[in-house]
């Protein structure tokens, strides 16, 4: 077989295959016998027609379509690896010459593709990378926030006869119409004022309402099969209740701690604070050095797959004729593919790995997202063919924090960060102890080299 390969655009190439006759014969004679057990011819049996006969009543020229339809994938995927080539998205075929049409055994099968591929991404020298974040600072006002979240754990409810205020709970029922139509109810509700979880606009319709009071309010319904729509909401309160919270002293801090006195359980609660300030740095220094890369590094994307999935996008929320929100999806879609793109070349780069526990940890977590149990969501992926997609995305964050680990980081004052904490469990992950589970990390779907591994599903995830 001979293949030649025209670069179209830094996405898209066309590759250009000649197959000869004996290489194309195996699936030639893998056609006649397969069209041979499906065919009935009187004095022969299924599976024993010969080839001459299936030719005279069935075509040759239809053995040879089955034979070229049953080759092309596997000659594909040979000129793929020839050229190293890493396609995207779905192959456009064009076949222009089949052999043995004229009953010999002469010429050669002759097609083009033209297929997305993954452009090549230059990265940069990360030690002349420079990201700046926020100082690590604990205000007293952090620490009282974490007592008054802890206090309030610990606080009871009690019905008071008043106008309903923020931070009150509220016992409610509500109905939602559209042009007069029921579509939605619900009764016994329990709601906090305040806490924006549920419909725009119900925390000022129900700020002033006490018991036994109703209101109406519009809205944009945010789920369900009227989902996008605006309906009418009707709320009527039933009771209204405050929460009290316990005092902050040494009585409190034995309750919800293991700590004698509340000076105690502060420090404490500040050193946690601490923690969390360092854990913030460490998104912010990676959200802001992800958006440094991309900004310095030219990444191109296949136009044909961003059309595909902004379509796929608006047509499911069916949004089609939304001009303006395309324009948002694009933009975003576009900076995805990019994302990918970008870390995936680090992965590759930096030789990144994904140990089986790994991929259950961050399968666990995604779980937890989903409010999903996680053997069955488990479950869900692996037969849904999604394993793969998950290892890449683990690889993925694991690559951004390997060039995190790189880079200089430092505060508004100048002081330099030290994200140890936020990197090591990534970049430990990925060293000498999980080379025991090298096999096993390969049992759970990790991706080989192939166009299989390349699929745009993986970008969609």
């Amino acid at each position: 077989m001979k293949s030649a390969v025209e670069t179209l655009n830094p996405t898209r190439v066309k590759l250009s295959v000649e197959v000869p006759f004996d290489e194309l014969k195996p699936n030639i004679d893998k056609a006649y016998k397969s069209i041979s057990e499906q065919v009935q011819v009187p004095g022969f049996r299924k599976g024993k027609v010969p080839a001459r006969i299936i030719d005279q009543r069935v075509g040759r020229p239809a053995v040879l379509q089955e034979a070229v339809n049953d080759g092309l994938d596997g000659f594909f995927r040979e000129a793929v690896d020839e050229h190293e080539l890493r396609p995207l998205g779905t192959p456009e075929v064009e076949v222009s010459e089949i052999p043995g049409l004229d009953g010999s055994d002469e010429g050669e099968l002759s097609f083009t593709v033209e297929v997305d591929v993954r452009p090549t991404v230059e990265l940069p020298d990360y030690a002349t990378l420079k990201v700046e974040v926020a100082p690590l600072a604990v205000t007293d006002d952090d620490v009282a926030k974490a007592l008054d979240g802890l206090r309030e754990r610990f606080g009871t409810l009690s019905t008071v006869d008043r106008p309903a205020a923020a931070d009150d709970f509220v016992t409610l029922d509500l109905t939602a119409s559209i042009d007069g139509v029921e579509v939605d109810s619900a009764s016994g509700v329990s709601y906090q004022i305040g806490s924006e979880t549920m419909l725009d606009g119900m925390d000022e319709a129900l700020t002033g309402l006490s018991a036994d009071e109703e209101t109406t309010f519009e809205t944009t319904l945010a789920g369900g099969e009227h989902e996008g729509e605006t309906a009418q909401v009707k709320v009527s309160v039933s009771n209204v209740k405050e929460r009290e919270l316990p005092e902050a002293d040494d009585e409190f801090a034995q309750l919800a701690s293991e700590f004698d006195t509340i000076d105690e359980l502060k420090e404490d609660l500040k050193s946690q604070a601490g923690k969390d300030k360092e854990f913030e740095q460490g998104i912010e220094a990676r959200d802001k050095l992800l958006d440094t890369l991309l900004d310095a590094i030219e990444i191109p994307v296949p136009e044909k797959i961003v059309e595909e999935q902004v379509h796929e996008h608006l047509e499911r929320e069916d949004r089609l004729n939304d001009d303006e929100h395309r324009t948002e999806v694009t933009e975003e879609t576009q900076k995805g593919l990019r994302t990918q793109f970008l870390l995936d070349a680090v992965a590759e780069a930096e030789e990144v790995e994904v140990s089986q526990q790994e991929l259950i940890e961050y399968l666990i977590s995604t779980a937890q997202q989903y409010n999903m149990n996680p053997n069955e969501f488990a479950k869900m992926i692996d037969e849904s063919g999604q394993v793969p997609a998950m290892v890449s995305e683990v690889g993925r964050r694991k690559a951004l924090a390997a060039v995190l680990a790189q880079v200089s980081v430092v505060d508004t004052a100048g002081n330099a960060v030290d994200l140890t904490n936020f990197v090591t469990p990534a970049e430990e992950a990925g060293g000498a102890d999980d080379e025991a589970d090298d096999s096993e990390a390969d049992d759970a779907g990790e991706p080989d080299d192939g166009p299989a591994a390349d699929d745009p599903g993986a970008v969609r995830i």
